[in-house]
């Protein structure tokens, strides 16, 4: 029961809480999309060409750092095993994309013995990675 005499008290909504909370899950959605880009290789930097082309998403990434180490899909391996494990990764009578990501100081040779490699393994065929300038 009220009295006569108590004021009446105006309703209000405060909306200051909810703005804090839609700018915390607009930041969690902005960073969380940060991290959806999916890179296989290792970080390298690549030749850069003009007529690059775009090619279809690929499972096997062949990696070639400045100081010559070679990594398949970001695992480490040599050279002499690196055809083995390319056809492990290729389903038999299918053909797939290999990308090799060789960076611009890498020795030509090495590059050319990598490719060599990889166009041994039946099934597979190479793409090279560059960047458009």
């Amino acid at each position: 029961m009220r009295l006569p005499d108590e004021p009446e008290s105006v309703a209000t909504i405060n909306i200051v809480p909810m703005i804090d909370v839609i700018f915390a899950i607009l930041t969690f959605f902005i960073m969380s999309t940060l991290f959806l880009t999916r890179s296989q290789g290792l970080p390298v930097n690549l030749p850069k060409a003009t007529t690059t082309q775009v090619q279809r998403s690929s499972t096997i990434t062949v990696t070639l750092n400045n100081q010559g180490q070679i990594a398949l899909n970001r695992q480490p391996v040599d050279l002499a095993a690196l055809e083995g494990r390319v056809s492990g990764l290729i389903a038999p009578n299918q053909e797939a994309v290999v990308i090799l990501n060789a960076d611009e100081q890498v020795n030509h040779g090495q590059v050319i013995a990598v490719m060599d490699r990889i166009r041994r393994v039946p099934g597979a065929k190479l793409a090279i990675a560059a960047q458009r300038p």
